[in-house]
């Protein structure tokens, strides 16, 4: 015969587990419960390096923070529309590229024989196209000319006279060298060519490449990024902008990047392609790949700069081991954010 209070702590040990199976589901199912991915995403960057507020004007720092702006309004009114994150990616990068403020398009530095010269690249995450062009001088927005070599799809890298011919050809515009004069870049060229010539890289420049990344409501990744390259370099020289894999990458199923910084080091490390495959293969998040790869790789070679970076769930990347860099995100539903210095969050 059974003792009442040994059925009595039957049932309560029953009931116990029930209850905590129960719990314990419910815990599964908020935990599985996937975040739903925003609408759009489109980040911009204007350059990584020394961007402190000392050395700012009110009226330069309200001036970049302008252009950012405009510039992710063009981006963001394209994903809003439901245009394709390509689109938005050359229409942002476009922008910057027209502004006399960055080092790409109309703001770019000057070679060491007193010439501009501009390399920039395209990627789309859904078929893994890419294109890009270096060594260019009149071509006046050279992100649209990566374009039109991703359109055309025969080749993937072109370079000086031939893809100028190219760009020409395919209806671009093509400008005078003299419309990208800037002053305050030629007085640098000017300043560095009479005194000792440096013979590294200075990590604590800033450097003005422009990019953007962009995740669009179809799910589509794309990254760009457009630059004058290395301010005194070598005539011939191309840094990583142009470099599919080091400045820029796209993959829906991993990430976009587009990154600023010493291009030498950016490309015998693979950056933007580091990132990707540190999330594929290693099954990292975004956020981790990108601090493994700025903040403690690059930065233990001493490579200053930055990246920019969108997944495919819609999380953003904004990293960089300098001192600043002029940045920007729009995020479907949430307010636009732009920024210069590291505090700025």
């Amino acid at each position: 015969m059974t003792r009442p209070d040994n059925h009595l702590s039957k049932i309560i040990l029953i009931t116990f587990l029930l209850t905590g199976l129960v719990s314990f589901q419910a815990c599964l199912q908020t935990a599985q419960k996937p975040v739903q991915r925003p609408d759009y995403a489109i980040v911009i960057h204007g350059g990584a390096g020394v961007i402190e507020k000392s050395s700012m004007t009110p009226a330069m720092d309200s001036a970049y923070r302008s252009t950012l702006s405009l510039a992710l309004s063009k981006g963001a009114a394209i994903l809003e529309s439901g245009g394709t994150s390509v689109d938005a990616v050359i229409a942002a990068i476009t922008l910057m590229e027209d502004s006399p403020l960055f080092n790409a398009g109309r703001g770019a530095v000057y070679n060491e024989a007193g010439f501009i010269s501009h390399d920039a690249s395209l990627m789309e995450g859904a078929k893994g196209q890419a294109a890009a062009v270096g060594a260019v001088t009149n071509i006046k927005n050279p992100i649209l000319a990566a374009y039109e070599i991703m359109k055309d799809g025969r080749h993937v890298f072109m370079v000086g006279e031939g893809a100028e011919k190219f760009a020409a050809e395919a209806g671009l515009e093509v400008v005078d060298p003299a419309y990208f004069f800037v002053q305050r870049q030629r007085d640098k060229y000017e300043k560095t060519r009479q005194t000792t010539l440096e013979k590294e890289f200075p990590i604590d420049s800033k450097h003005g490449t422009v990019g953007a990344v962009a995740l669009d409501r179809h799910g589509n990744l794309a990254a760009g990024t457009s630059t004058g390259g290395m301010h005194y370099k070598r005539v011939g020289r191309l840094g990583d902008s142009p470099v599919i894999g080091a400045g820029t990458w796209a993959e829906n199923g991993s990430c976009a990047v587009s990154a600023t910084g010493h291009g030498e080091f950016f490309i015998r490390n693979v950056v933007a392609y580091d990132i990707a495959a540190r999330m594929k293969y290693a099954h990292q998040s975004l956020d981790e790949a990108a601090e493994e790869v700025v903040m403690k790789k690059l930065a233990a070679l001493e490579a200053g700069g930055g990246i920019i970076a969108v997944d495919s769930a819609g999380n953003i990347a904004l990293t960089f081991n300098t001192p600043g860099m002029f940045r920007g995100y729009k995020i479907a539903g949430k307010p636009a954010f732009t920024g210069l210095y590291a505090d700025e969050h």
